[in-house]
């Protein structure tokens, strides 16, 4: 058996193929959602598992995450985004990230917006950031400038189960408060890690 390869002789390699051209601004696509540890822990703020990244420039924190197109025409495409948690300059930033995971839990669980009932505020609970760590949900594309001035695709929406379009691209119909499934919410003493990986608002 031979074990030798050409592994410094480039010659045969394919040629460098042209780059991407940019998802049209708008489009709605399903993605994964992944984060990239920035070993930034705060308990007090229940930021912990070493998710949040700080940065040293400005201090702020936020979850540096990766978001992989699921399927369509833009399959395995890539995108990247920062979710805001923590800003010197104020609190906008901060709520803008939350109002974004709040988005992202309905996508990806099923819930109406302004579904207000136990068992949807228990399913817009976390234990912590490893469940936002591998979400799907529906995400809207946007265009903004990186920092070289080029344009580069960005999420910075998640569409929630009231938008026309969600029932057919996430193939689920959004669940009725009347017959959601979610249990009423534990006491925050009681809470504890799902067993099995399951997630504690699905048991």
């Amino acid at each position: 058996m031979n074990t030798t390869s050409n592994w410094n002789d480039f010659n045969d390699a394919d040629a460098q193929q042209g780059g991407f051209d940019l998802i049209p601004k708008a489009t709605l696509v399903r993605v994964r959602m992944t984060i990239k540890p920035g070993g930034h822990d705060d308990p007090a703020q229940g930021w912990t598992g070493g998710y949040a990244t700080e940065s040293f420039e400005s201090g702020s924190v936020y979850l540096a995450c990766e978001f992989i197109v699921l399927e369509g025409p833009y399959v395995k495409r890539k995108l990247w985004s920062n979710i805001g948690l923590h800003s010197r300059k104020g609190p906008t930033w901060g709520q803008m990230g939350r109002s974004l995971i709040r988005a992202i839990l309905n996508s990806a669980r099923g819930i109406q917006p302004q579904d207000n009932s136990p068992q949807a505020t228990a399913a817009r609970r976390i234990q912590g950031f490893q469940e936002l760590d591998g979400i799907e949900f529906l995400a809207r594309v946007d265009v903004e400038k990186d920092a070289k001035g080029e344009d580069r695709n960005v999420v910075k929406l998640a569409i929630e189960p009231d938008h026309k379009d969600y029932a057919a691209i996430m193939g689920m119909a959004p669940r009725a408060a009347a017959s959601a499934s979610y249990p009423a919410p534990a006491p925050q003493a009681a809470l504890r890690p799902a067993p099995s990986g399951k997630p504690a608002w699905a048991q």
